[in-house]
């Protein structure tokens, strides 16, 4: 080991000089200094007098610089690299990144070609981001959960301790007061464990409906739940969706089930307004329906909080389906079922007809992921990450004139295109790209109503996700 001065000639990493920054903050405004920084910075990157691979001051040498607390500047760059000006390199410093895509200011860029053979960025939505998941966490729950007496006998219901965390986790995270524990007389709401979304609508399909019962689902909607449905040997008839969510009056008043995804429609990512929420479950008593909520990305919501679940609303006609699969990962297999109790009865006499009931293991990581706070963690996390991605696609997009349709929440939005056909082409054209998109045409029952790209943002890199903005900005504009 070299102890004493090293010699002249060694090898030392070239590190990038702080250019020069003439910020000027007036004190006098009622504009916040973080943000009076922020914008100062911005324009610097935007006008050329910072480039990209520019080294900035560390906040803690821009504070007494500016002769401001530490908290101003740390606030600045946290804004700035949210929006994609800055990045950190990890024992390096914090650089400045190419303009944002979209950017009012940006200078004039060209499209990225990917190089033949370079890996697909996955932007499909249904897919979690997996790369916020602790893994020291992760690995501590896995450990954790299997620091337990193996099991006798299934339990029909799910696992105690994984029922009660998911009735914490409805109250906490979405307002639904529910028991976790199962009243062996059927009396009162209960949290049923389930293998997931669609494992849970083969169930009630096979428990609940008969044979040629009439199904009303979104239309586009989630295919997997039709084709459980059909499956089962139920008539399924696709039900249009306005602004405001399923188009009550198309729903055949013979219906037994109305299957529907409230808090982030899929895939078109609209909330149901408060009124149609509650014509819907005013209308499913009068006629007889039994309602299927579908609460997918019902977690992440960022801009208000959530609306009433259907469930809080009208638990005696609803049955609240949850999953892990979208908040954690697939991996777990692992999903919920609130429901009325006859519905629980029904469900719970299927499977100890069957012989069927959930796996255990993902219920009892879930459960040490709750009990440690990981879980509580990870979604405070993720819903930081995926409203930040959002902002950025929402930004770079609309500066580019490219129309964006969704609300503030979820993991995907809406690229709408005129046509089936020119949708068809954007994919093609993207796979040449090595864009892997999805398309709303494949969301529906039948002739297209609705046409344009369904983006998700979870799946890929943030890193991926900003250098592809510029190939999707080229080909949704020019194909």
């Amino acid at each position: 080991m070299l102890t004493g001065p090293q010699p002249r000639h060694s090898r030392r990493p070239l590190v990038s000089e702080s250019p020069a920054l003439p910020v000027r903050l007036n004190r006098g405004s009622t504009t916040p200094l973080a943000v009076q920084l922020a914008e100062e910075l911005r324009t610097f990157a935007a006008d050329g007098r910072l480039r990209s691979g520019d080294r900035l001051p560390s906040t803690r040498a821009l504070a007494t610089q500016l002769a401001v607390s530490r908290t101003v500047t740390a606030a600045a760059y946290e804004q700035l690299h949210a929006e994609g000006w800055i990045a950190g390199r990890h024992g390096s410093g914090t650089y400045v990144t190419t303009a944002p895509p979209g950017s009012p200011r940006a200078r004039p860029r060209r499209a990225r070609v990917a190089a033949p053979g370079a890996p697909s960025v996955d932007l499909r939505p249904g897919s979690p981001w997996i790369g916020g998941l602790d893994r020291s966490a992760w690995r501590r729950a896995w450990r954790g959960s299997a620091d337990v007496t193996p099991l006798q006998r299934h339990e029909r219901a799910g696992v105690p301790a994984y029922r009660a965390a998911v009735a914490e986790h409805l109250l906490r995270h979405r307002g639904l007061r529910v028991s976790g524990e199962y009243d062996e007389a059927g009396e009162g709401e209960s949290v049923l464990a389930t293998g997931g979304t669609t494992a849970a609508v083969a169930e009630l399909a096979a428990s609940v409906l008969h044979r040629g019962d009439l199904v009303a689902i979104e239309d586009p909607g989630y295919q997997r739940a039709v084709a459980t449905f059909r499956a089962a040997g139920m008539r399924v008839v696709p039900v249009p969706v306005d602004a405001d969510g399923l188009l009550l009056d198309a729903v055949p008043a013979s219906a037994k089930v109305v299957y529907c995804s409230p808090a982030h429609q899929y895939p078109l990512g609209r909330r149901m307004s408060a009124g149609r929420r509650v014509e819907l479950v005013e209308r499913a008593r009068r006629q007889g329906w039994l309602v299927v909520e579908d609460d997918y990305d019902g977690e992440l919501r960022y801009d208000v909080a959530p609306l009433p679940l259907l469930a809080a609303l009208a638990p005696d006609v609803v049955v609240h389906l949850g999953t892990t699969s979208k908040i954690l990962t697939p991996t777990l297999g692992a999903g919920w079922m609130v429901a009325p109790p006859p519905v629980v009865t029904a469900v719970l006499e299927h499977r100890d007809n069957t012989g069927t009931t959930p796996a255990a293991a993902g219920q009892l990581v879930l459960v040490e992921l709750a009990r440690n706070g990981d879980l509580g963690r990870h979604l405070r996390k993720l819903r930081r990450e995926l409203s930040e991605r959002r902002a950025l696609l929402v930004t770079a997009l609309t500066a580019d004139n490219v129309p964006v349709l969704g609300d503030d929440a979820g993991a995907h939005l809406v690229i709408p295109l005129p046509d089936t056909p020119t949708e068809r082409a954007v994919i093609d054209a993207a796979r040449t790209h090595h864009l892997v998109l999805d398309g709303l045409a494949r969301h529906h029952q039948g002739k297209p109503t609705w046409s344009g790209i369904a983006l998700g943002y979870a799946a890929c890199s943030r890193t991926q996700l900003t250098e592809a903005i510029p190939t999707l900005v080229d080909l949704v504009t020019t194909t």
